[in-house]
């Protein structure tokens, strides 16, 4: 089987903030990014990790731009201080992948702002970060890509509790994480194009990837790896249905960085069930669709999180 691959514009000049750069799919977007020419920060949680990462890069990618921030997906504050140092620095941002993310704790967490864990961590944390960086994304005239999953075809929004405090269901709350950050995608770039802010933004899945989700992570309450993800990973060594871990970043590529792509739009592997493959333009999943949905999840994420952005 062929492996799909793409090519990357240039990307010199430009500054890109990749969210979930550490690990998995976030650290193949990083290495491409930087390859290409474009400086990168990768907002971390774990010093020593990204360190380890800037390292890795700059061994593949001598003279490769790449740098670490702060920051806490579970926390507010930490997302405001992010944002708040960056605004400090006063550069325009060209890209921005909203990328990280946690999937199916077996318990129901919170946040430390009380927030059901993948809802807040997935969602409400993006949602802050880039109303927190709206005055640099506008600057840049930025693209924003948000990573979402095929599980954003499933299920929908738990409107009557949406921190699932009633008969927590693991993959439910993912996947509501997951419509949300598609739903904020299409919205703003609804009130970019009404507004005038001058900013793309468009979305992604990676397809099945065998990526560190569903692996063991005492952290989350995961004490080994799932059935899912052992599965997964058999998958992507027979080379059937699912992404090769050096594909999984692709679709996120083409939609942050290809001339073709635009916003408004939604990406992912154009093979069987769009699980694999080159990635693509794709029809958006039906829960995506609705603008009643996405202007609520706005109106409904502004009021979680204390952020705003410009009413005109």
């Amino acid at each position: 089987m062929s492996k799909p691959e793409l090519t990357v514009p240039d990307l010199s000049g430009k500054l890109a903030v990749v969210t979930g750069g550490s690990d998995g799919i976030g650290l193949g977007l990083a290495h491409r990014l930087a390859a290409a020419g474009a400086e990168v920060i990768l907002p971390v949680r774990n010093p020593a990790k990204g360190q380890a990462v800037i390292e890795r890069i700059k061994s593949a990618h001598p003279g490769a731009q790449v740098s670490t921030r702060a920051l806490d997906l579970s926390s507010l504050d930490s997302v405001e201080n992010l944002a708040g140092a960056l605004n400090d620095e006063d550069r325009p941002i060209h890209l921005l992948v909203n990328n990280a993310g946690i999937m199916e704790p077996p318990g129901r967490q919170e946040t430390k702002d009380g927030f059901e864990l993948q809802f807040g961590v997935n969602h409400l944390a993006h949602f802050a970060l880039v109303a927190g960086l709206f005055p640099l994304l506008r600057k840049g005239g930025a693209r924003v890509t948000s990573q979402t999953s095929i599980s954003a075809n499933m299920g929908g929004i738990n409107w009557d509790d949406l921190q699932w405090r009633n008969k927590y269901k693991g993959r439910g709350a993912y996947s509501q994480s997951k419509i949300a950050q598609l739903l904020f995608a299409m919205e703003l770039d609804r009130r970019s194009r009404s507004y005038g802010w001058g900013i793309s933004s468009n979305a992604c899945h990676p397809g099945v990837t065998p990526t560190n989700l569903l692996a063991a992570q005492p952290g989350m309450g995961r004490d080994k790896d799932t059935t899912s993800v052992k599965m997964i990973r058999r998958f992507a060594r027979a080379g059937v249905l699912v992404q090769a871990p050096e594909a999984g970043p692709l679709p996120a590529l083409y939609a942050a960085t290809s001339p073709d792509a635009h916003g408004g739009a939604f990406y992912g592997p154009k093979g069987l069930m769009h699980l694999s493959g080159a990635p693509a333009e794709q029809t958006l999943y039906k829960n995506g669709r609705s603008q009643e949905d996405a202007r609520r999840i706005w109106d409904v994420s502004q009021e979680l999180t204390g952020t705003r952005f410009p009413a005109v």
